[in-house]
């Protein structure tokens, strides 16, 4: 199946039913998050990958969405709060070790980085949520190359979340879930039903 007809076959399973995803699915999605594009390569966020029922039930009662207990994983993205010179110094190491450079010769990029430690904290904290929904973004193709449904979900209580999830004291706070699993036919209203998309010349616009 190529590309198209994937994304064609994906949609946000509003229900899905017991069955588990492999180890081996959900570690190939996560590798993918892993991969994915993000601002400077900084991946300013981390995604916890929660198979444990009592800490879905948990989250469940602070969530709009049933998917959240019946999910096989539940994958919560979480986003840096503030960027420290401590972050970036690990990052400088890790790049100057991936690459096999003299982490002296990345002094330029560092000074660029260092920027955000003088961005006033409101500004750090969007910018590394948009990263993470970058990364969502990759998640859920994955997800779909390997035929597993996913629901990606706005509608939590975050504060709730941070607190189950001790996400304040990481640095970090919750910003996106996408329920893994797999679609339940039989009480999902939207399983079979067609995807509705406007027209392709009518979302994007030529400039020749």
């Amino acid at each position: 199946m190529n590309l198209i007809d994937t994304l064609n076959w994906r949609y946000a399973a509003k229900r899905m039913t017991s069955e588990k995803v492999a180890n081996e699915k959900v570690n190939e999605i996560l590798e993918a998050i892993n991969l994915t594009a993000t601002s400077a390569g900084m991946q300013p966020f981390r995604v916890l990958s929660i198979s444990n029922p009592e800490i879905k039930q948990k989250l469940q009662a602070a969530s709009f969405n049933p998917q959240v207990s019946e999910s096989s994983h539940l994958l919560v993205f979480a986003s840096y709060t503030h960027v420290s010179k401590e972050h970036i110094d690990e990052y400088m190491e890790l790049v100057a070790k991936t690459r096999n450079i003299p982490v002296e010769s990345l002094n330029d990029f560092k000074m660029k980085l260092s920027g955000f430690l003088s961005m006033p904290e409101e500004f750090v904290r969007t910018w590394a949520a948009k990263q993470a929904y970058i990364a969502l973004g990759t998640a859920i193709v994955a997800a779909a190359n390997l035929k597993v449904d996913s629901t990606p979900m706005e509608g939590f209580d975050n504060a709730a979340f941070d607190e189950i999830l001790g996400l304040k004291e990481r640095g970090l706070q919750s910003v996106v879930l996408l329920a893994l699993g797999y679609r339940n036919e039989e009480i999902d209203p939207y399983a079979k039903a067609k995807k509705v998309r406007i027209p392709l010349d009518e979302l994007t616009i030529t400039l020749n």
